[in-house]
């Protein structure tokens, strides 16, 4: 061999041994951010779980007090008279106050401790429930709806907001998957506990209702008090040192679950994250004009209508289809149809990260099992069949919500940075649930002559907005294609 090949040799030896040490050093960091994500797993999502659990179960418990006791007449319709126009306007007064108040709570939590603002919605929507217990008539349900809509609104998009403070986007659809899980679980524990509530009917002089509200508000306000010391704040120091913020460092200040090489590894991580996170009326407005945007609320706007119809008015629907169970029998079948809610997220949402570019087709399969189980739900031979179909459109409900929030986190976070997955998140969240407001007051109680028909009409535009929200996710993608391919040839 020549000196020549010699030395050939020995540079590709080298060569290869430097690519074979940076290989390592590749896998070694990337097994330590993945030890690093499962201790904050550990620390966060427990909490987020939690927080979620309560504010769905005590939402999920206005659906469920229209038909319990009902064979006492005892129900909360029975109670304070209510008509089916009162029903819808009341459920849909809710939503309106979300609607209204969902931008500006999340613009809040930009500017003060994320942890702490969150522990406060939830505060608040326990306190609000907790007065559920003591209504007397129509006008003080119609004032108590729209207020608890108010207490909770900002905490849906600031959970996903909060969760990016943590996580890079690529890694949050999984996770809230994760916390998701509390919302079906919550619809499934409420069916059930509902039976008990039931059973305690006329103690103390308290209707059924009136002790479901009375116990899981005070129990919603004990879980928001714990969270205060439970959430992690930000990992990266706050720059609004505002009296507020130093009040918090003061008295609710948290430890981080990392040791302090693991903080800084994990800082590294999320450098781009925490890069000009100062905002002004200028980048808002740009958000507002980002066009990317519409399609993602027009998404959320079919599958949360769905998913809110059926919470509200499933044992509606339930009951219509079979008349001869009795209420008890109605909330235990009310359950079922979240577990296969619950299995959904827990099958689906991992392909979510795992197949970002496809995140659309995703989300438009999950729609298309919800529009099957609906048809099979209203065309269905016998009243057990028609259940079997709202089992199936809980299952594609699962990973439908999980999978249109982190889109959003995902599509505004690199041009519009904070203050883009804080309005983002927002607006799909707020501006989508105007979907739960049809879903509450023009369909199922609020349209009398649908109910004839066993509310055929009232699943089938549901179906039509389904149908909306797959179009729409098409069209998200291509919107975010189109922006990909100016931003290169820009560069």
């Amino acid at each position: 061999m020549s000196e020549v090949d010699k030395l050939t040799l020995e540079s590709k030896e080298l060569e290869g041994g430097f690519r074979s040490t940076e290989s390592l050093e590749s896998q070694d960091h990337a097994k330590a951010l993945d030890k690093i994500y499962r201790k904050l797993d550990l620390r966060i999502i427990p909490a987020l779980w939690c927080l979620y659990f309560m504010t769905s179960l005590v939402g999920n418990s206005w659906g469920l007090t229209l038909t319990m006791n009902g064979d006492q007449g005892h129900s909360l319709v029975q109670t304070l008279n209510l008509t089916g126009k009162d029903i819808s306007t009341a459920s849909a007064l809710d939503y309106v106050g979300f609607i209204i108040f969902d931008l500006p709570m999340n613009l809040i939590m930009t500017r003060v401790k994320p942890h702490t603002w969150l522990s406060r919605i939830v505060f608040s929507m326990g306190l609000v429930t907790f007065c559920y217990t003591f209504l007397k008539d129509r006008a003080g349900l119609i004032a108590i709806r729209f207020i608890t809509g108010v207490a909770v609104s900002g905490f849906w998009p600031g959970m996903t907001l909060y969760l990016t403070y943590f996580y890079p986007v690529e890694r949050t659809t999984k996770r809230i998957g994760f916390y998701f899980t509390a919302a079906q679980i919550a619809c499934a524990v409420a069916g059930l506990i509902n039976a008990g509530f039931q059973k305690m009917d006329g103690a103390r002089g308290y209707r059924g209702w009136q002790w479901m509200y009375l116990i899981c508000g005070t129990a919603t306000m004990f879980v928001a008090i714990i969270s205060l010391w439970w959430l992690p704040d930000k990992p990266v120091p706050d720059s609004n040192d505002t009296r507020l913020n130093k009040l918090y460092n003061k008295f609710l200040k948290t430890s981080s679950p990392l040791t302090e090489e693991e903080q800084i590894l994990h800082r590294k991580d999320l450098e781009e994250r925490y890069r000009n996170t100062k905002w002004t009326l200028k980048d808002l407005v740009n958000v507002f004009c980002d066009l990317r945007i519409w399609p993602l609320i027009l998404m959320y706007f079919g599958v949360v209508g769905t998913g809110y119809g059926l919470a509200v008015f499933a044992t509606t629907i339930i009951k219509a289809n079979n008349p001869s169970l009795t209420s008890i029998d109605v909330s235990l079948l009310y359950a079922p149809i979240w577990l296969f809610d619950f299995a959904g997220i827990l099958l689906i949402t991992p392909f979510s990260d795992k197949y970002k570019r496809f995140r659309y087709l995703i989300f438009s399969g999950a729609s298309l099992i919800i529009i099957i189980g609906m048809i099979v739900a209203t065309y269905a031979g016998s009243s057990w069949s028609r259940y079997g179909g709202l089992l199936i459109a809980g299952f594609g409900l699962g990973p439908t919500v999980p999978t249109c929030m982190a889109m959003a986190a995902e599509i505004f976070a690199p041009k519009h940075k904070e203050i883009g997955i804080s309005v983002a998140c927002a607006l799909v969240s707020g501006l989508g649930n105007l979907g739960s407001v049809v879903g509450t007051y023009a369909l199922y109680s609020g349209w009398p002559a649908d109910v004839p028909r066993l509310y055929e009409y009232s699943n089938m535009m549901l179906v039509l907005m389904l149908g909306v929200s797959i179009v729409s996710a098409f069209v998200c993608q291509y919107t975010r294609d189109f922006e990909g391919f100016k931003r290169s040839t820009k560069s």
